[in-house]
């Protein structure tokens, strides 16, 4: 019989950060890391929103810091990760799914509106990685892409633009900053969130595409990208790097029609 090295899927005992912790996929994230055993701070712009998720992950056991973030500004970063180090002592996971989005056609859309997605989007995530990995040893960092990259949505030219160069810099990322941090992306497909609420309802015509394309026939719930984050943040995935996992019940591999 062949012994087999086998790592638990956990992030137990971890000590994760999560920006754009505090809504959506990504306060699911932190909820989900911390009811798994790791210590998390969970992060945005919004003061009562870092609050009331703090509050939230101690509930379910987690060490954690309130610091509000900024992914636009490099010295609201370094703030976040040196509070995230004095209190936790060392950081084993970045989580980066902040977000900006802009549904203006391409001939309405305005260089602002560009800028702003780009600067949260693929900057932040950009900035948070170099600056994050500077106190890292080891460990993962997972940006959350989206599978509209590889979609033709009309109405979200700068974010599917934006999406598609995480992609490309979680490839490069990785092979720079490993093997010792690990860098993979997740790319969820269609979540119901603040963010998507009332544009993918049922009775719409994008909901009924979502319907025939997946196998499910439904929006997925926000906790279940969570199975995804904790496999790559955990030692099970010391051999996956540089990787996009698709978290999208086949809707990319889906067919129009019946």
């Amino acid at each position: 019989m062949v012994d087999y090295d086998h790592t638990p899927v956990t992030v137990a005992g971890k000590r994760a950060v999560v920006i754009g912790g505090t809504s959506g996929i990504g306060r699911a994230l932190a909820h989900g890391f911390a009811a798994d055993g790791a210590d998390v701070v969970a992060t945005s712009r919004g003061a009562e929103s870092v609050a009331e998720t703090a509050a939230e992950l101690r509930e379910l056991g987690a060490e954690t810091v309130e610091k509000t973030c900024d992914v636009t500004d490099r010295e609201s970063l370094v703030d976040l990760r040196d509070a995230t180090v004095d209190a936790l002592g060392g950081i084993d996971v970045l989580v980066a799914s902040q977000s900006a989005i802009s549904r203006s056609s391409l001939a309405d859309g305005t260089e602002e509106e560009w800028q702003t997605v780009f600067d949260v989007q693929l900057d932040g995530t950009y900035r948070a990685t170099q600056l994050f990995a500077e106190r890292m040893d080891e460990g993962a960092i997972i940006p959350i892409s989206s599978i509209s990259n590889g979609l033709a949505i009309p109405n979200l030219v700068p974010y599917t633009t934006a999406k598609g160069g995480i992609d490309a810099f979680t490839r490069v990322a990785a092979e720079e900053l490993g093997p010792e941090i690990r860098v993979n992306a997740i790319r969820p497909g269609f979540v119901r969130t603040e963010q998507t609420g009332g544009t993918y309802d049922e009775g719409t015509e994008r909901h009924a595409e979502i319907a025939r394309r997946t196998t499910t026939g439904r929006l997925a719930d926000p906790g279940e990208v969570v199975g995804a984050a904790i496999y790559l943040a955990s030692d099970a995935a010391s051999y996956t790097n540089g990787t996009v996992l698709t978290v999208d019940d086949g809707f990319t591999h889906g067919a129009f029609g019946e």
